[in-house]
Parts: structure tokens; sequence; C-alpha cells
């Protein structure tokens, strides 16, 4: 897990996939957490991509570095339902004006089983990171 942490550390932004009916729906994200041999990763309750997912929780994480290397992250996003996650990737991340008391907003922590991780070169093979 640590590999696709780091690579998504310096890639900085990342993408999610998911699908709306038949649909594919792409939005970059950033904040992610290495916690308990997980990476963890998080969408507001009140977002689409939130209700995308529970629909169809197949989805798929791309990201980039400088180099051209690119990650393939692929699985079944499974949300936490231990709070902390959340409470610390709020803190972390600086999302506290967003995910509070005041706006309502919950943000839903989840990380990704039966997945598949490379990182791809742009001339080259693909390396399993998992």
């Amino acid at each position: 897990m640590s590999k696709v942490n780091d690579f998504l550390t310096e890639a900085g932004v990342f993408f999610l996939a998911t699908t709306d009916g038949n649909q594919p729906k792409l939005r970059p994200l950033g904040a992610h957490m290495e916690v308990d041999g997980k990476i963890i990763f998080g969408v507001g309750d009140f977002k689409n991509v939130y209700k995308q997912m529970i629909a169809n929780p197949l989805v798929e994480i791309a990201a980039c570095k400088a180099d051209g290397h690119w990650l393939r992250y692929t699985g079944k996003a499974v949300f936490e339902t231990d709070d902390s996650y959340a409470e610390q990737m709020i803190q972390q991340s600086g999302l506290e004006a967003i995910y509070n008391e005041q706006t309502g907003n919950k943000l839903m922590t989840f990380h990704l089983e039966d997945a598949t991780a490379v990182d791809i070169a742009v001339m080259g093979e693909g390396e399993n990171l998992l």
C-alpha cells in the first residue's frame, strides 16, 4: 500500500472514476491517507459521487506524476464505519469549513478492496504495486 500512497502523494491531484447509470463520471481529488494498512479517501455525503459509489462501488483512480508515470488503481469502494478516519482526514486536509455541524455535511471515507494498482511508464511495461 505504501507504494500506491507514495505515488498519489507525489502526483498531488488524482482522478476518481465512477458511473452514473451507464455514463462514466470523473472528478479530481487530492485528499488521501494511509492508515491501518489501507489508503483512505473521502467524498461528501451530499455529492453525486457518493450516490454513484453506493449504487455501483466499482471505481478507478488514475494519477500522473511529472516523470510521465501514471497509476491505475482499481477496486471496490468500501465505506468505513469508524468515524475517526473522517475526523483525521478533515483535520489533515483543512476541510473543516465544509464538513462540520453548521453545514451538516459529512465526509464519507472509503478504501478499495479486491484492488489492483499498476504504475505504468509512458513507453514501458506496467509494474504491479500491490
